[in-house]
């Protein structure tokens, strides 16, 4: 496999050359599963409590083929469910003690990069939610609301009326927007790779272009072990860190759903360009409809932006071909030209890949002692800073099995969640919530209120809590 031919691996210092694949039996600690940002990160948690560890991470591409190369570069303390939910299910203080974990590992994202040495291209500069209707800044203004009433205050989550919006950043048609400072733009490519170069570095062994065919659970009389194609690698540990790619492992096809989110980029834009739109913090940017869009300004001063649209494909099956459809590049091509109607010259990188949904919509990180099997994942597109979170809470617990930790406190650790429904009630499901996206925000756009449609996509992705 190739890397993909994203913006952001065309910004790399150096070409992609990939290390050696696994040609002979191997004895670990701790064997990881993937290289992407939750297999890499575990690696870097271990040895730094635990310099003497043995750790092999196994790649099937290269480190960063998957979401941690392609996403849309959000380091945000954003979560797959909302904080009502999150504090109707698990109470206040579970809420309270989640939040500031999140909120406080994007600093720590951008800190670790900088003390390794990793120009990953990170700024701070928060997140803006554009309203572009009546619907949307009722919505929007409702969710300052309800934050309020949350705990969060104005240094957290704060309305922006139009006169506001100078000082940050404007999209055409915008009407206010919520500003919240929890969020980073990033570079993903840079950091990923610079993240295995940093754990080779710290004696962790990687071998690329070496795919996983089974893995094995230990059973008391033996350990746990990870076949690949050319060899067997033993270990005391073995972590599961494959995120979108899980349904390709046997025996994990209703693990996650494999929902794919694309991407476009633009030349870089004129001074002339950003004076007028803003942005001069690097804030990352979305608007309140319901299918999710995302974009970002790049160091180079490009117009990075993504979004849903792409269908689920029947057996939650995985192919390349499926990171490129012409039709929701067009769309993103005619949203962003909706937002950003001056922005000049052709779009000139066009890349996607899937990410993982658990049927609950909750991330996980389960270590089995007994087994010797860990695992974590299922951001629903918010892996950035997640995945680091979650690798740490996995490196708490395999180095100190009893450790009591914030992230060993958090909600979603030690979570499983349920398997998703057998097909075809799961292309059925999930592609039926991506059309009711679509048609609220038809509806919202044509009739200017609220579509009943968001309502049935609540309730469809709701209905089943953690």
């Amino acid at each position: 496999m190739q890397p993909p031919q994203s913006l952001w691996w065309a910004t790399l210092d150096r070409p992609v050359a990939a290390r050696d694949s696994l040609r002979a039996d191997l004895d670990v600690d701790v064997a990881i599963v993937g290289g992407g940002f939750t297999g890499l990160w575990t690696a870097r948690e271990l040895k730094r409590r635990d310099p003497s560890l043995r750790i092999a991470v196994l790649e099937k591409s290269v480190c960063g083929f998957g979401a941690s190369g392609r996403n849309g570069g959000w380091a945000s303390a954003l979560f797959p469910l909302s904080d009502d939910v999150v504090a109707g299910h698990f109470g206040q203080d579970a809420f309270n003690h989640q939040r500031h974990v999140l909120e406080g590992a994007v600093r720590q994202l951008g800190d670790a990069a900088r003390e390794d040495h990793i120009d990953a291209h990170f700024v701070q500069g928060g997140s803006l939610t554009f309203a572009r209707s009546a619907v949307q800044e009722s919505r929007l203004r409702d969710s300052v609301r309800a934050a309020r009433e949350l705990g969060l205050t104005i240094d957290d989550l704060r309305w922006l009326d139009v006169g506001e919006l100078s000082a940050f950043g404007y999209v055409r048609a915008a009407r206010g927007a919520t500003f919240s400072p929890h969020c980073a733009r990033i570079n993903p490519a840079r950091l990923v790779r610079g993240l295995a170069d940093v754990d080779e570095a710290l004696g962790v062994r990687i071998f690329e272009n070496t795919a996983v065919t089974r893995i094995f659970g230990g059973d008391g009389s033996s350990r746990p072990r990870v076949v690949t194609i050319g060899a067997t690698v033993r270990a005391t540990y073995v972590v599961r860190a494959t995120e979108g790619f899980t349904p390709t492992l046997p025996g994990e096809r209703r693990t996650v759903a494999p929902i794919y989110s694309l991407m476009i980029a633009t030349q870089p834009q004129t001074a002339s360009f950003w004076d007028e739109v803003g942005f001069g913090g690097y804030e990352t940017f979305a608007d309140d409809r319901h299918l999710i869009i995302y974009g970002q300004r790049t160091k180079d001063d490009r117009i990075a932006f993504g979004g849903r649209g792409s269908p689920y494909h029947f057996g939650s099956t995985v192919e390349e071909r499926f990171d490129k459809d012409a039709s929701v590049f067009r769309a993103l091509a005619a949203t962003l030209r909706e937002l950003f109607p001056t922005y000049k010259g052709p779009i000139t990188h066009q890349w996607g890949g899937p990410l993982a949904m658990p049927r609950d919509l909750v991330p996980s990180v389960l270590v089995d002692h007994v087994t010797g099997l860990a695992s974590a994942g299922g951001y629903t597109g918010d892996g950035v800073v997640l995945s680091r979170v979650c690798a740490t809470a996995l490196a708490d617990i395999i180095t100190a099995p009893d450790s009591d930790t914030d992230h060993t406190r958090l909600t979603f650790v030690r979570h499983r969640s349920k398997k998703w429904e057998p097909e075809p009630l799961r292309w059925l499901g999930i592609n039926v919530g991506l059309g009711l996206a679509t048609w609220a925000d038809h509806t919202e756009k044509i009739r200017g209120k609220q579509s009943r449609a968001s309502g049935w996509l609540d309730r469809l992705f709701n209905q089943f809590p953690p």
